[in-house]
């Protein structure tokens, strides 16, 4: 957590944690003007830019997992050798910040956005809403996580992870019937800008989670029966 930068805390208890996990090859540093917008929209938010635990080169620049001789046959396995640290840094900071587990929100671009798509995959959820920015799943999940909405962004220009990928998940997703939103920026690459940071603050803030109205639905059903 050393290498971290916590981009903002809220005077008094947060209501919200926002983690982001950078790419390959990147440091914490790379998404603190994200985590600063993010911050301007979401002032009880304790937001940190997480640094991955692993050197990627030389330098100061991380990688969660390698991605040498990375292929379709062994990307899953090296994803699911780095979840420990994930989930470790996932709960290091959510103590730190003292909120639950619905209240924390994965914000990851290219393989941060590996990671926290695969921190949902088949397993229970480590938070309530994940982010994928340019990124993709190593293998898609057999099954819904209940608790957890994804939102899927990716640039249809992006010459690193295709936006297929993004396309795919989110149809497959639809169908087994998991909280998913996708959208596809045309003319973007492999990168975050104004257009995705805009359209990521709209669907934390606009996008009811699945549960939230299924629960209210069955509040409401039951309030009925007990009135008949």
């Amino acid at each position: 957590m050393s290498d971290s930068v916590i981009v903002a805390r809220p005077e008094g208890q947060a209501q919200q944690l926002m983690l982001l996990f950078h790419g390959v090859g990147a440091t914490a540093l790379d998404l603190v003007p994200l985590g600063r917008m993010l911050a301007a929209e979401f002032p009880e938010a304790f937001i940190v830019s997480v640094a991955a635990p692993a050197p990627s080169g030389s330098g100061e620049a991380g990688q969660w997992f390698s991605v040498l001789d990375i292929s379709e046959e062994n990307r899953p396995g090296r994803v699911e050798a780095a979840l420990p640290a994930f989930d470790a840094a996932i709960a290091g900071w959510r103590k730190e910040a003292g909120v639950p587990r619905d209240a924390v929100a994965l914000i990851g671009f290219s393989q941060g956005g590996i990671m926290a798509l695969e921190s949902t995959r088949d397993r229970p959820a480590v938070a309530g809403r994940v982010v994928s920015i340019a990124g993709r799943f190593s293998k898609l999940p057999e099954s819904p996580n209940p608790d957890a909405t994804l939102h899927m962004f990716h640039g249809k220009l992006d010459p690193v992870i295709p936006y297929r990928y993004t396309v795919e998940a989110a149809q497959h997703l639809v169908a087994i019937g998991a909280d998913i939103t996708a959208d596809v920026i045309p003319h973007l690459g492999h990168q975050i800008n104004e257009d995705v940071a805009d359209l990521l603050i709209e669907r934390l803030r606009g996008h009811l989670p699945k549960r939230t109205w299924e629960a209210a639905m069955q509040a409401a059903r039951e309030a009925g029966a007990d009135t008949d």
